[in-house]
């Protein structure tokens, strides 16, 4: 095993989970894709939608076979609709719900028995939105200050079998805002960070020596304004 080990990293077919496939790689480490898209590298890879729980289970051990074990994970993978509560469908805004933090919790748990017996490390993914509630973000904000407890609970249950990091980012310059109404876009000069700057910080955490955590670590533009 050279450098990190295998990584594997949910939503890691666009944004800051590919970013991260990247930043592993280029940290020595072995990146493993989960991802309704394929990933546009030739990577390990599994198709899968995080919110059944079943299929994220079986797609997260078939890679761990085919790499040898997991060394760590990082959950990406996230979405978002907003929108008033009661202009959201409800399907729609059970779905944010569902990726962000029950997609996080099927892929962390599926990995553990594997980081255990490595004793590797999970980051998970929450946001400034998940320490900051704004309007029109119920859904969102519900399923990311989730991360955050699931995380820190996650933490303190692992203690000392496995590395556990909350990563909590500002908004980037990816597709992540693409599809939404023109009203919910960053404007044009809204200061947002680079995903490769993000994903730096995911495998900071992973180099890690035995016995030290970096247990949160929030990464935003210095003019970042959903942080503090």
């Amino acid at each position: 095993m050279t450098g990190l080990g295998n990584v594997l990293i949910s939503g890691g077919a666009s944004g800051l989970g590919a970013a991260t496939v990247e930043a592993v790689r280029e940290a020595g480490g072995a990146p493993l894709v989960l991802d309704r898209n394929p990933p546009a590298d030739d990577v390990p890879y599994e198709r899968v939608d995080v919110t059944d729980t079943e299929a994220t289970t079986a797609a997260v051990h078939r890679l761990a076979e085919r790499a040898g074990g997991l060394d760590a994970v990082f959950t990406a993978a996230g979405v978002d609709v907003p929108g008033t509560l009661d202009s959201v469908p409800v399907d729609t805004w059970e779905n944010v719900v569902r990726v962000n933090l029950f997609g996080t919790a099927a892929v962390v748990r599926a990995a553990l028995p594997h980081l255990e017996r490595s004793g590797g490390t999970v980051v998970t993914c929450a946001s400034t939105l998940g320490i900051k509630a704004v309007s029109d973000a119920t859904a969102y904000c519900a399923g990311k200050f989730g991360v955050v407890g699931f995380t820190r609970a996650l933490a303190a249950e692992t203690a000392g079998r496995v590395g556990v990091t909350l990563l909590v980012p500002g908004g980037m310059h990816t597709a992540f805002f693409d599809a939404r109404e023109d009203r919910y876009k960053p404007p044009a000069d809204a200061k947002l960070n680079r995903p490769e700057d993000v994903a730096r910080t995911v495998v900071f955490a992973l180099g890690q020596p035995a016995g030290s955590q970096v247990r949160e670590l929030v990464v935003c533009s210095d003019e970042e304004s959903s942080w503090p």
